[in-house]
């Protein structure tokens, strides 16, 4: 007899994601982010039977937040019980939590960035995440709520760079189901249900309104809705890469008429580009600062210079638009 449908499910996405490898890039071992948590350990045990399979090392990375008591002593043992399912090599990687942008975002910036240094010391092909199709469907109203744009509605990519999803299309109950099936013990890290969280308040509070009040497949609605978001915006943005290189006329000087011509859409994203390359940070400049730096193109009435954060200047010079670093006197 064959796996229950669940583990089967898993391990179909883990050999399509195998397969998906380039196998020029490199030989290293694929490693499994590993929490304890049971769609980590879906993932993981699905990782330890199909790597093998596919010609594939594979091991795996717990990161100690240091947030819990005994934390230290949950990491070592998972690391051990992740050895005993053939994952090789294992390691546990202990991360100090700073503050900024909250404890979320600090955490999550704390995990990639030891994920990342893991990655380097074994040369790993990619790293692989838990996410599923559910943690897709509470990204994308996180996104929606913050009412930043299609980019934030297109949720979490599928790949990014060494970071791998092979779950996202695959619904919470199955990928849990198949971490009961396998021999790893699975925790659930409390922090998931802490209401001063806003990714727990929408999943234990916001979804389950949601489809009480319009039926069942709101998740999957919200995933499939992250998807054609995602091709819009990858369009839209190869549209303004393009056009960012036409209307270039200088170093942090771009050519009013070329930007003119071009849709609101792909317009506020060369700008976007522009200001980011003349200084301004990404996580300050707002929607409200693109919006204004467009009006020097579409509503220019002589008006005087803009001041963008990171020290940036913009202003125009009849037919040209220049920003650069902005240094009084």
């Amino acid at each position: 007899m064959g796996p229950v449908p669940e583990v089967a499910a898993v391990r179909l996405a883990v050999r399509r994601c195998l397969a998906d490898l380039d196998a020029d890039a490199s030989t290293g071992p694929v490693l499994v982010a590993c929490s304890g948590g049971p769609d980590s350990v879906a993932l993981a045990a699905a990782t330890a039977f199909e790597a093998p399979r596919a010609g594939r090392p594979a091991g795996a990375v717990t990161v100690d937040h240091g947030l819990q008591a005994g934390s230290a002593e949950r990491a070592a043992a998972l690391a051990d019980h992740l050895r005993r399912l053939g994952l090789d090599p294992v390691e546990v990687a202990t991360v100090e939590i700073g503050s900024a942008g909250g404890p979320e975002a600090a955490a999550r910036e704390a995990r990639y960035h030891a994920l990342d240094e893991a990655a380097d010391r074994h040369g790993a092909a990619a790293v692989l995440l838990g996410h599923t199709l559910d943690d897709q469907a509470e990204t994308v109203l996180l996104g929606l709520a913050r009412g930043s744009g299609p980019r934030s509605l297109a949720g979490m990519p599928a790949s990014r760079g060494r970071f791998v999803r092979p779950l996202l299309g695959l619904d919470r109950a199955t990928v849990r189901a198949a971490a009961r099936a396998s021999t790893l013990p699975v925790w659930d890290d409390p922090h998931n249900a802490d209401p001063a969280f806003a990714r727990a308040r929408v999943r234990d509070e916001v979804l389950p309104v949601l489809e009480k009040a319009l039926g069942p497949g709101v998740p999957e609605a919200l995933a499939r809705t992250a998807a054609l978001a995602r091709a819009d915006a990858d369009a839209l943005d190869g549209w303004a890469a393009t056009a960012y290189d036409e209307a270039l006329a200088g170093p942090g000087v771009l050519a009013v008429g070329t930007l003119a011509g071009l849709p609101p859409a792909v317009r506020s994203r060369v700008l976007r580009r522009a200001a980011l390359a003349a200084g301004a940070p990404g996580t300050d400049l707002t929607a409200g600062h693109v919006a204004e730096l467009g009006r020097l193109v579409t509503d220019w009435h002589g008006q005087g210079p803009l001041h963008l954060p990171g020290g940036v200047r913009a202003g125009r010079d009849r037919a040209m638009l220049h920003l650069s670093a902005d240094r009084p006197g």
